[in-house]
């Protein structure tokens, strides 16, 4: 039944492609196998959660799920199969299919049937080739590892490890694809590809918008007014930058070439500085003193002009 896969992510069969990544993360990271150590419970839900989200995911199955063209292990219903097969030729026949070997073994077994010498038939010499399945799979890194590029160990339900290379400027929610990565073509087929979704953690320093860089710099009052030269932090090390005099509270500054790599042949993105001037915590009769006096002469209103 179409509602099945949506039932196993929790989701309406009208769910957007958002409303089914968001159900899937996290059911996946709530029964992910290296969470639920020993659990078999998690993992059996974890590789349904997994089936699910590769057929859903895709725009193509999902209409084929639908429409009924497929059920919900990924398999090509009766019908379609046999349209399919007639349309196909007699010595060789090529699928592409999500399901596993054994759930189309009794299909294979009543169609290609091995036929004695003088039976001819379209199951003499006939041989299967299908392409395996892709799989789905889903991780987090953190977030300089995501800037800066790395490779890191993706343990696969069934314990196998995999190793991913995490570009430089990954960014999140965006999707790796691993080439043969998926599961084996049955009859020497082509194997299938991974496809692997990568959430990027939260950083307590830097935030990225496209490739961008950003973080919240606090500076001195004297640094703010004087301007001054200091260090800045960086995805790349710290800098020095300078601090124009007369700077305030939201001004924001650029580091050019600071941000995440190029994509292709585009250029890196810049690092925005955004300054905050603090305040010392407990301000000493100096500087008490002296705005006292400066203010006789100096005072202004900030909040001139603004409603309320």
């Amino acid at each position: 039944m179409p509602e099945e896969l949506y039932h196993v992510l929790g989701i309406g069969s009208g769910a957007s492609q958002k409303e089914i990544r968001e159900a899937y993360r996290a059911l996946a990271k709530k029964h992910h196998p290296d969470l639920n150590p020993g659990d078999t419970g998690s993992e059996e839900t974890f590789k349904k959660v997994q089936a699910a989200y590769d057929i859903l995911s895709d725009s193509e199955k999902r209409r084929q799920y639908d429409a009924g063209e497929i059920d919900a292990e990924g398999r090509e219903t009766t019908r379609q199969f046999y349209r399919e097969y007639a349309d196909a030729g007699a010595n060789e026949r090529s699928y592409h299919s999500s399901a596993g070997f054994e759930d189309l073994g009794n299909i294979f077994s009543d169609l290609f049937r091995t036929r004695r010498p003088g039976e001819g038939g379209a199951g003499e010499g006939a041989h299967v080739r299908m392409r395996g399945g892709d799989m789905r799979y889903s991780m987090e890194v953190p977030f300089l590892d995501a800037a800066l590029g790395t490779t890191t160990r993706l343990t696969l339900p069934g314990g196998q490890r995999l190793d991913v290379v995490i570009p430089a400027g990954h960014r999140d929610g965006q999707v790796l694809r691993l080439k043969g990565k998926g599961m084996p073509g049955p009859g020497g087929g082509q194997a299938g590809d991974a496809y692997i979704e990568v959430s990027v953690q939260p950083h307590e320093t830097f935030a990225s918008r496209d490739r961008d860089i950003l973080i919240e710099l606090p500076v001195a009052l004297h640094e703010a007014v004087l301007g001054a030269r200091i260090e800045v932090p960086t995805i790349h090390g710290p800098v020095m930058m300078t601090i124009p005099p007369g700077s305030n509270t939201g001004d924001t500054l650029r580091l050019k070439g600071k941000g995440l790599a190029a994509a292709r042949k585009g250029r890196a993105g810049d690092q925005l500085i955004t300054l905050r001037v603090e305040l010392p915590k407990k301000p000493d009769a100096d500087l008490k003193a002296f705005m006292k006096e400066w203010a006789k002469d100096h005072a202004y209103d900030p909040r001139q002009g603004r409603g309320g």
